[in-house]
């Protein structure tokens, strides 16, 4: 691993769970962390529902546009992190690899993306932790 790693979170979207990922992985990490999400097949945008819930949280991802999964991204990332992207995610040598199986929040009524950001949240932290570049208060 790099000194300032690189985290890459990939959803079939892009739209939700790896943005929010993303967006608490930048909140908490700052620039320890470089930080990348794609999708494997991107949505036009970001589901405006896990805008509202990640803007709950004080984290504002209004800016963010899905992008498409390259090999390049990944083949560059020192962690994967899919989030029910299956077969589509391209796997190269030493690359450390994660999967987090979360509900992905497309329609879902804002309590229930409530729920998966928060576990989002928790894992971003312990993530950290892992990567040593955080610790919990």
């Amino acid at each position: 691993m790099t000194e300032r790693p690189t985290v890459l979170f990939v959803c079939v979207h892009n739209a939700g769970r790896s943005q929010m990922a993303a967006g608490f992985l930048r909140h908490l990490a700052g620039d320890a962390v470089e930080v990348r999400s794609a999708g494997s097949a991107p949505a036009e945008q970001v589901n405006p529902v896990a805008v509202q819930a990640m803007a709950e949280a004080g984290i504002d991802i209004t800016a963010e546009r899905p992008k498409v999964l390259t090999p390049d991204a990944v083949r560059t990332s020192d962690v994967v992190i899919t989030m029910g992207c299956g077969d589509a995610c391209p796997v190269f040598p030493g690359r450390r690899y994660l999967d987090w199986e979360l509900d992905d929040p497309a329609g879902k009524p804002l309590e229930q993306v409530r729920l998966v950001r928060d576990e989002i949240a928790r894992r971003i932290e312990d993530l950290l932790i892992e990567l040593g570049v955080w610790k919990r208060a």
